[in-house]
C-alpha cells in the first residue's frame, strides 16, 4: 500500500492502515479522516484530492507509508513486536528512499517511532536519519480534540522547511 518513492519532497507517515484503507488500498480513506482536507486547507496540495487519488501526488513528491501495515480498526491494536519490527522497516524505507521531510502524521506515530514519551509539534530538532528533516502534526483522525484551525496551522508549517 506505500506510495513511495526517491527523493519526495515529503512522505507523510501514519501509524497503520484504518480497515477501511487497507480494504480500498488507499491512504486515510475513512469518510471521517480529516487528512485531505487538512493538505488542502494547509496549501501542501493545490485541490482537495480523495484518497484514491494518492497516486497522483506521489509524481508531485508527496508519498505516503505507515509505521505498520497491518489494518486495524484502532491503532491501541498495534502489539509492541508490530512497532518494533515496523521501525526498523520503517528506518530503511527513509534512508532508502530519502525524503527531503517525513512528516509524521500524529504525535504518537512518531513517540513510538523515536522511542521517546514527549516532543513538540513541527520541526524536530534531531534527525532520525541524517539529511531528513522530521516533522510531527496531530492526526487527522476526527478523534483529535484540537480546532481543525489550530490543526491546519501545524501542517502549514511544513511550507516553510519545504521551499
Amino acid at each position: 500500500m506505500d506510495r513511495i518513492k526517491e527523493n519526495l519532497d515529503i512522505l507523510f507517515i501514519g501509524f497503520n492502515p484504518s480497515l477501511v484503507s487497507g480494504e480500498v488500498g488507499h491512504h486515510y480513506a475513512s469518510k471521517s479522516n480529516r487528512f485531505w482536507k487538512i493538505l488542502f486547507q494547509a496549501g501542501i496540495t493545490d485541490r482537495l484530492y480523495k484518497p484514491d487519488e494518492d497516486d497522483i501526488l506521489l509524481s508531485r513528491g508527496i508519498g505516503f507509508t505507515n509505521i505498520v501495515s497491518r489494518p486495524t480498526k484502532s491503532a491501541d491494536e498495534i502489539t509492541s513486536d508490530e512497532y518494533r519490527i515496523g521501525r526498523q522497516i520503517l528506518r530503511n524505507k527513509i534512508t532508502t528512499y530519502r525524503p527531503k521531510i517525513a512528516f509524521f502524521v500524529g504525535k504518537g506515530v512518531y513517540l513510538k517511532y523515536e522511542q521517546i514519551s514527549k516532543t513538540h509539534w513541527g520541526r524536530q530538532n534531531k534527525q532520525i536519519v541524517e539529511g531528513v528533516i522530521d516533522f510531527v502534526a496531530p492526526s487527522s483522525s476526527e478523534l483529535v480534540r484540537m480546532k481543525m484551525d489550530d490543526v491546519v496551522s501545524i501542517y502549514k508549517e511544513v511550507l516553510s522547511i519545504k521551499k
